[in-house]
Order: structure tokens, then C-alpha cells, then sequence
């Protein structure tokens, strides 16, 4: 969630990471975007408008003292929040005052101002409850490195009771966390770490007992060192998820995470699997479509969307356990998907240089989303055999341990083989596993999926190895109470691990299981059909009111569009390359292509690619906010310049709350009906304070014979060679 109202139209001030800021926010941002909407109206019902503003400050009067009594039990941000506090009575006040002068021209600046401020004070508050959290890491850090320097047992007792407090602390401390935490992705991760401290933490007690009754045992060393590792792993990953999205720390957002074993960026688990490689095409193609062409630097994305398909592809056809035909289908239809992108690529260029008609761009699109589909589907369906053998790897793996744990037990040079053999039928039994997992992950259609594969995977690979180290001590130590009990929970913990691995792949073959394809947004109902589907859905009925409605907003939105064409097209002319004359003719343009979707028609099909040309509306009104603003400059003080800033002080509201509507999630029919027909009127409220920006512009410029903004063009030249496997790969990165 952004906050409202930054400086210079940046409508995505801070990034809200937690609930419960979330929640405090949301009430306000409602009540003061109700108040900027209506302050042209205020002076006609002034008393209402008063109580409102004076029912915010003292709203806010509430919120600072909270505030200042944080700011008085906390003395590491007791400047920042006295000043934050101070800024947010400030700013509830002017509110007040506006309220009660009905300054329509000062509305805006206030509300962002008391936005800015509320927002800073909740995220110092937030950052007191991290550092509660992180001081609790910390203690149980400084336990663990007592832990790991003790050399007899009396201190180790004692080491590891204070060890015990502070794990209950911090576990307390993250469930609360992770409760709180927004990003799903996130929250996987939190769960993650936790789930390690807690299995851990009974494999550090019987892995030091036995370090320290086999003091010279590299095994038992090993183990114990391992378990160490993986701990502060887990605290690592912990701190990195906590301070991620504070102020300050957004710009470390490329530190690797901790507790990987990949050079993958935190922020791209799902680039980094195939399936989000493949959607991530998908969108682009869409997006291609919708815009009617691919620029420069969208061609860029496109090449490099694609190399990251094609490398997580090759999890799949170099894994020694995918079949013969699965490899073969997945190379073909891989080397299918780059033609159609160079294909996609050649049209874009040829359209960008000589324009001409959609109709090969249509074609290009369907060729690569249906290529895209088809290798989805391939993927799928080869992750999916191996799934199925999993539970029975499983079986098989825990049988092994048994064994193993069995053998250890035994003495004699005999059994010494045998426990060489069984350890390593183990590892071929773990790496087919492993593999499994990974291509679970590439198959994940969830962050929390994801995450659950990956360190699934990661877990297998560090923790498995360790029943077998395990098992080499007891065998050097048979008569070894410690060794026994130190084996029997490693051997438990290799248990739980393929728990884990078994129960990932029956969820994943459960939501992959081959059924008919669904659409997940559904259009509106057009004659004699409702929903997505070729057959009606007779429980499903609109009533007319409804349509016309939708229809009546879209019509009025046409004839604001065809308002812009008239009075850009008296400026096209004259200069080619102005920059606001040809932004505005994309959005006119866009606005037409929601307006025939009202009618059934058009290139929108579904509703989520009304919601996707509503995005890419709302991006588009940002940018043309920005280079008015910058004109704006050039223009003389006068009538005519108060007139064109009020009409462009409104869009950065009208941009967010178009943008708030469009990411408001919907369950049902009903509500994505309602969605829809709030998406066109706040679409139509933003196209009409547009369109008045832009005459207001065009009147200045020709009233004092300003130079408006040019558009510098942009060239790209294809490479369409055909080479390798993969060939048409390299004519798109030329891009």
C-alpha cells in the first residue's frame, strides 16, 4: 500500500510492509481522499466539511500522544518521533483550518502533509517493535557462540538454559511478526527460519552432549558444527526479513539472502523459477498487445525474460530423472516459444518504423502465449511424474535411515561395509529427492510454495548427509548413549525432512491436477453468454440496471475521449514529436479500448485485461503529471497558470485512487462486477481532469508561445539469426 500525496506527484511514498500499518492508514487515506474529492463542493456544505476536520485532528491529536509516549519509552527514536509527532499535529490542524476556510486550493497540500507525517510516525513505531526483535536474536546469537566455546558439562547446563529463554522470547517475537507481515513470500520466509530453530534446537543439544563426551570425534564435530551453521542461518535470514522495508534499508534490498545456497536475489524468488519465467512472458506479451507494439526497452525485457526461461528450463532437461520424451518435448517447445518472440520482435519493429495494421501484431501475440502455454503445460506434467514417485523415495529413504541407524550399532569390519553400502543407497536416495524439490519450486504457482520448496531442498541437502555422519560416530562409539541418542534425532529430524518433502508434492500435484482449463477473471456477460466460458452459468444473472450503468459510465468516458482527440489533433500537426500531445492520445486511445469493453467489444477480453489497461492508464496519467509539471515552469504567474496547476494538483489523487481500486482484491461475481464498474468511473474522473489539464497546457503554450515537450524517438534494429538450439534467443537479446 502506498500513502498519498509525496512531492512532485509521486503517488507511491512509502511501502507498507505490515498489517497493522496497513489498517491504521487505511480509515485516514479514506476520509481525507473523500475530502480532496469533494473540496470544490465544500463551500456549499461548509458545516459538514468543518466536522469532518475537526473530527480529523482530533483523531490525530489521539494518534500523537501514542506517539510521544512511544517516542518518551524509546530514546533511540525519541528526536525522530517528537518530530514526526510534531508534523502530524501540525498537519491535522491545517486540515482543520482548510476545512473550515474551504480552501480547495490548500486541501491537497494538507492532506498530504498529514499523511507524510502519520505514515513516518507509524514507521517508527514499527521500527521499535523490529528492534525488540532484533535484541531478542541477538541474545539468543550471543548463546549460541557460549554454547559453541564450552568445554565440560556444568557450563553447558547453564549455557543452554539461558539459551532456552531466549529461543522462547524470539520465537514469540516472530510469530507475532510474521502474523503482521503483508508480503506472503515474506511470511514463508519467517516460518521457514522458525520451523529450522525449532527442529534444531533438540540436534544441538544431543550433537554437543556427544562433541563433548568424544571430544576428538571429527564426525560428532561435524554434526554439531553443522547444526551451529544452519541456526544462524536461520537467525540471519530472520534479521534480513525484519529490517527489509524499514527507512534506510531499502537500498541493501540486493544483499543475497542468507540461508541460500544460490546467488538469487531475495526479491526474485519467483523470477527465479520457470513457471514465474513463463507468466512473466506471458504478461509482457499481453502487455505488447494491449499497447499495441513493444518499444525499445520492453524488446529489452522480452530477451531477458526469455534467457531466464531458457536457463531454468535446463533444471528440467539436464536432470539425470526427467524421461527421454518429457526432455524432448520441453527442448522443442522451448526452441518453439524463442521463434515466436523473434517473430513478436519483427512485427513490433516494423510496425514502430512504418506503422500499418494490428493484425500481424494479434498474431504474433497468440503465437507466443500459446507457445508459452503449451511449455507451461510440458513443465507441469514432467515435475508431476516425478512427484508421484516421491512418496514412495520417501518410504524408501526413512527405511534406509532405520537400516542405517541399525547397523551403526554393530561392530566388525562386516558391518562396517554394510554401513558403507546403506549410506550410499542414502545419498542416491537424497539427490533424487533434492531434484524432485527443485522442480517442485519451478512448478510453485505461490510465493509461500516457492519458499516451501526451496528450503525443502535446502534443508534435505545440508541435513541429510548429517544421518549418515551421525551414524559413523555411533559406529566408532557402539556402547555411546550419547551417539545413540544423538543419531536416533538426527534420524528423526531426516523424517520430518521427507514429511516435508512428501506433503509439498501432494499439495503441488493436488493444484496441478489435470482438469479443464479455467480462466481466472471472467468478462462481462455479453449476449448469451456470462463469465469466461463458451456455455452459460444459468445461476449467474446481471440485472439491467447493472449493464447500463457500466454502459452509461463508458459512454461518457468515449465522448471525453473523443473531447481529447478533437483538441490534440489541432496541435499534431504543428510539431510531430510533442510529447504531451502523443501521451495524451495513448490514454485517449487506452480510454477508447475500456469504453468498447463496455460494449463487449475491442481487444479487452476479460476483465483482468480491463484492470491491466487501468494500470497502464493510471502510469500513463503519472508520466504526462510529470512533464506538464515541468512545463508548467516555463509559464508566466498569472490566471491562466493558477488554472493549470489546481486541474494538476488533482491527478496524483485521482492516479491512486485508481490505482487502490484496480489492486483491490474480489471474491465472487458480484464483486468483480462492482469492481469493474468502479474502475471505469474512477478512470472516467482521471480522463476528464486530464483532458482539462491538456487544453489548460495547450492554451498556455499558445498564449505565450512556449516550446512544449519533445519525444526523443527511439530505434531498434533486430538481429534475426537463427543459431543453436535455442536460435531465435540471440535475435531477440540483440534487443
Amino acid at each position: 500500500m502506498a500513502a498519498a500525496g509525496l512531492p512532485d506527484g509521486d503517488v507511491h511514498m512509502y511501502q507498507i510492509k505490515t498489517r497493522s500499518i496497513e489498517k491504521t492508514l487505511l480509515p485516514l487515506i479514506k476520509q481525507i481522499s473523500s475530502l480532496v474529492a469533494t473540496r470544490g463542493e465544500a463551500a456549499a456544505g461548509g458545516a459538514a466539511v468543518q466536522r469532518v476536520g475537526a473530527a480529523v485532528c482530533c483523531a490525530v491529536e489521539r494518534f500523537v500522544a501514542v506517539g510521544e509516549t512511544i517516542a518518551d519509552d524509546n530514546p533511540d527514536v525519541r528526536h525522530s518521533m517528537v518530530l514526526a509527532c510534531k508534523e502530524a499535529r501540525a498537519a491535522g490542524r491545517a486540515i482543520e483550518r482548510v476545512c473550515a476556510g474551504a480552501d480547495g486550493a490548500g486541501m491537497v497540500s494538507a492532506a498530504r502533509a498529514l499523511l507524510a507525517s502519520v505514515t513516518r510516525v507509524l514507521l517508527l513505531a514499527d521500527m521499535v517493535v523490529v528492534r525488540q526483535l532484533l535484541l531478542a536474536k541477538d541474545k539468543v546469537a550471543r548463546s549460541l557462540d557460549r554454547l559453541e566455546s564450552v568445554s565440560n558439562f556444568a557450563e553447558f547446563v547453564r549455557a543452554f538454559t539461558e539459551f532456552g529463554g531466549g529461543m522462547v522470547e524470539l520465537a514469540r517475537l516472530t510469530a507475532e511478526r510474521r502474523a503482521d507481515l503483508r508480503d506472503e513470500r515474506r511470511k514463508a520466509q519467517v516460518a521457514a527460519a522458525r520451523n529450522v530453530l525449532e527442529r534444531s534446537t533438540l540436534m544441538l543439544l544431543t550433537s554437543s552432549k556427544t562433541c563433548l563426551r568424544h571430544p576428538g570425534s571429527a564426525s560428532a564435530r561435524e554434526n554439531r558444527d553443522t547444526v551451529f551453521c544452519q541456526m544462524r542461518r536461520a537467525m540471519d535470514l530472520i534479521h534480513y526479513v525484519v529490517r527489509d522495508g524499514l527507512p534506510g534499508h531499502e537500498e541493501h534490498s540486493h544483499e543475497l539472502q542468507p540461508f541460500s545456497d544460490s546467488h538469487e536475489q531475495a526479491a526474485q524468488w519467483e523470477a527465479g523459477t520457470a513457471l514465474g519465467a513463463l507468466r512473466g512472458l506471458s504478461t509482457q506479451v499481453r502487455t505488447a498487445r494491449a499497447r499495441g507494439g513493444a518499444d525499445a526497452g520492453r524488446r529489452r525485457a522480452l530477451a531477458a525474460t526469455l534467457r531466464a526461461l531458457v536457463e531454468r528450463t535446463h533444471d528440467f532437461t539436464d536432470s539425470a530423472y526427467t524421461s527421454h520424451e518429457h526432455r524432448q518435448r520441453i527442448l522443442a517447445l522451448a526452441e518453439r516459444i524463442a521463434y515466436e518472440l523473434e517473430r513478436l520482435v519483427a512485427v513490433a519493429v516494423s510496425l514502430e518504423e512504418q506503422g500499418g495494421s494490428g493484425a500481424a501484431l494479434e498474431s504474433a501475440c497468440t503465437g507466443a502465449t500459446s507457445a508459452a502455454s503449451e511449455l507451461e503445460r510440458a513443465l507441469v506434467s514432467a515435475a508431476r511424474e516425478q512427484a508421484r514417485d516421491l512418496s514412495s523415495l520417501a518410504d524408501d529413504a526413512r527405511k534406509l535411515a532405520s537400516d542405517l541407524a541399525h547397523i551403526a550399532s554393530s561392530c566388525g569390519e562386516r558391518e562396517s561395509e554394510r554401513l558403507h553400502n546403506i549410506a550410499s543407497q542414502l545419498h542416491e536416495q537424497l539427490d533424487h529427492i533434492i531434484e524432485v524439490c527443485k522442480l517442485l519450486r519451478h512448478i510453485a504457482m505461490s510465493e509461500t510454495l516457492q519458499v516451501s520448496a526451496k528450503f525443502a531442498e535446502i534443508n534435505l541437502r545440508i541435513y541429510g548427509p548429517q544421518v549418515v555422519t551421525a551414524a559413523r560416530t555411533l559406529a566408532a562409539h557402539p556402547s555411546s548413549a550419547a551417539a545413540r541418542e544423538n543419531l536416533d534425532v538426527f534420524v528423526d529430524m531426516w523424517a520430518w525432512l521427507l514429511a516435508d518433502a512428501a506433503r509439498l508434492a501432494k499439495e503441488l500435484l493436488d493444484l496441478t491436477d489435470e482438469r479443464p482449463d479455467k480462466q481466472q477473471y471472467s468478462s462481462l456477460p455479453r449476449p448469451g453468454k456470462h463469465g469466461t466460458t463458451s456455455k452459460p452459468l444459468k445461476a449467474v444473472r446481471l440485472d439491467s440496471d447493472e449493464q447500463a450503468k457500466i454502459a452509461k459510465s463508458g459512454l461518457e468516458m468515449k465522448m471525453m475521449s473523443s473531447e481529447m482527440d478533437a483538441e490534440t489533433e489541432k496541435w499534431q500537426g504543428a510539431d510531430e514529436n510533442n510529447d504531451i500531445v502523443k501521451r495524451a492520445k495513448n490514454m485517449s486511445s487506452m480510454a477508447f479500448a475500456m469504453y468498447q469493453f463496455t460494449k463487449g467489444e475491442g481487444r479487452l477480453n476479460t476483465t483482468q485485461d480491463l484492470f491491466t489497461q487501468a494500470e497502464y492508464f493510471a502510469e500513463e496519467a503519472n508520466r504526462l503529471y510529470k512533464i506538464i509539471r515541468q512545463f508548467s515552469y516555463q509559464v508566466p504567474a498569472g490566471t491562466i497558470k493558477k488554472e493549470l496547476l489546481e486541474h494538476l494538483d488533482k491527478v496524483p489523487t485521482y492516479v491512486q485512487q485508481l490505482q487502490f481500486t484496480v489492486k483491490e482484491p474480489t471474491v465472487g461475481r458480484a464483486a468483480t462486477f462492482s469492481k469493474v464498474d468502479n474502475v471505469i468511473q474512477e478512470t472516467k474522473h482521471l480522463m476528464n481532469v486530464i483532458s482539462k489539464v491538456v487544453t489548460t497546457c495547450f492554451d498556455c503554450a499558445n498564449k505565450y508561445s512556449l516550446c512544449m515537450p519533445e519525444r526523443v524517438p527511439m530505434h531498434w534494429k533486430p538481429n534475426l539469426r537463427k543459431t543453436s538450439t535455442f536460435k531465435s534467443e540471440n535475435s531477440v537479446l540483440n534487443g
